[in-house]
């Protein structure tokens, strides 16, 4: 019975020696996914970011489902986008899905590579008062009549990634129209131009110019445009020989899209083209006119009759802009409708926010959002200046465009008069991003 006894203890003693390390093994398991869960949202964030994202796209139609269905992804992604703000120090950070304006996946980026925190210069902040009141107050009426019906206004963006969703947005609009109506009814210079009451009202947030093509810039650089003054007419004639057209209201089969600039300028639209009556002429200008009009959305004509007529961008052929081709070549085409005012952003042209040069800013609505307030600080002359303005414009060059703002700079008669003006302007400055407290 001896034998039989061992055998017996040996079994006891080996069950229990693998009871022990399993239950080690468990426990040192356990312990590493507690101990390091930026290891667990690492591969997870590379999971989620590993493939291109399938972007749909809705167009604004004011049906009830596609909107539901189109603001649920936003705020879905907008939830995504911001988790990099929501995370505990140490954690990783989740990267930003920068869209296109056909709102498809170009490149992702990190909140913190962007936007950090801020603090304004003591220096006057620069602005026309009363031009501020009105695009500040002409943004915030776009949100309130329009949102509905042009949901991409209620992405958060990337300023998700520093907390900052569109209600802080609209409090930031709110907050400056009832202080700047309130100083100009006091006949007082505006508090909105005191450095300290800026910094002690607002969050101010430094934005960092993020550009691939260029990784060491810094800076934004601030391109600008503005509305010139063209002489034109009703009527072709041998000199006003380029033609600007007006859709009609029920070009609804985008018949358009599939002719380039280059086609409606051999004469498609005019009397014996193929097309001849769909479109409807507004003015005729020269071919210098109407590339500037292109370029800056806006033109005021001055016609040969004595009349005059502000003209702005309305609808183009779905034609992408593309970099580094001149504009003769380009084979986008604007059709235009006439306007009471400058007009910038708007998702249809009765739709379009009534801007004011000075205070206006053309950028990425889609990443950085409409109605950002932003300052620039810039030195002239040996001393630093901030110049205060509104995001409230936008063009195909900005959509995505992480790294530059188009400042509106005026009204003006030539290209001459525009240069002169603007060498007072920077080229590069540093911006930040007002928002209330």
């Amino acid at each position: 019975m001896s034998l039989p006894l061992r055998q017996k203890l040996r079994l006891t003693v080996s069950f229990a020696a693998l009871l022990f390390v399993g239950l080690g093994t468990s426990y040192l398991y356990g312990q590493s996914k507690t101990k390091h869960p930026a290891t667990q949202n690492l591969s997870k964030t590379q999971q989620e970011y590993s493939t291109l994202p399938q972007q749909q796209t809705f167009l604004a139609s004011g049906q009830e489902n596609a909107f539901s269905f189109q603001q649920t992804s936003y705020e879905s992604q907008d939830k995504q986008n911001t988790r990099s703000s929501e995370q505990k120090p140490g954690s990783v950070s989740t990267y930003y899905q920068v869209i296109d304006e056909l709102q498809k996946y170009k490149f992702s980026v990190q909140g913190s590579q962007v936007f950090s925190s801020g603090k304004l210069p003591t220096t006057k902040v620069n602005f026309n008062q009363a031009d501020l009141l009105s695009v500040l107050s002409n943004t915030r009426k776009y949100y309130q009549d329009y949102a509905s019906e042009d949901p991409t206004v209620l992405r958060t963006g990337l300023l998700g990634a520093q907390g900052v969703n569109v209600q802080d947005i609209l409090k930031t609009l709110d907050f400056m129209i009832s202080v700047l109506q309130e100083d100009i009814a006091n006949n007082r210079a505006t508090r909105l131009q005191d450095p300290n009451f800026i910094n002690t009202n607002f969050r101010v947030i430094k934005w960092s110019a993020y550009n691939s093509q260029t990784p060491n810039q810094k800076q934004l650089r601030i391109t600008k445009y503005a509305v010139f003054t063209h002489p034109g007419s009703h009527k072709k004639t041998s000199t006003f020989n380029t033609p600007i057209y007006s859709l009609k209201d029920n070009s609804g089969n985008k018949f358009y899209t599939k002719y380039t600039k280059q086609d409606v300028l051999s004469g498609i639209y005019e009397p014996g083209g193929k097309e001849f009556g769909k479109v409807e002429p507004l003015a005729y200008l020269t071919r210098e006119g109407l590339e500037e009009a292109l370029m800056e959305g806006t033109i005021l004509i001055n016609f040969t009759d004595g009349s005059k007529g502000l003209f702005n961008v309305d609808r183009n052929n779905e034609m992408p802009y593309l970099r580094g081709v001149k504009a003769t070549a380009q084979k986008r085409y604007w059709y235009f409708r006439e306007v009471d005012a400058i007009k910038g952003y708007g998702y249809k042209i009765d739709a379009k926010i009534s801007i004011k040069p000075g205070v206006t800013f053309a950028g990425d609505v889609l990443n950085i959002g409409l109605g950002r307030v932003i300052v620039l600080e810039y030195t002239k002359g040996g001393r630093k200046q901030l110049q205060l303005g509104v995001l409230s414009d936008t063009g195909g060059a900005f959509l995505p465009n992480l790294h530059q703002l188009d400042f509106l700079a005026g009204v003006f008669q030539n290209r001459k008069d525009f240069d002169q003006h603007i060498r007072q302007l920077p080229e590069y400055a540093t911006a930040y991003i007002l928002v209330k407290k």
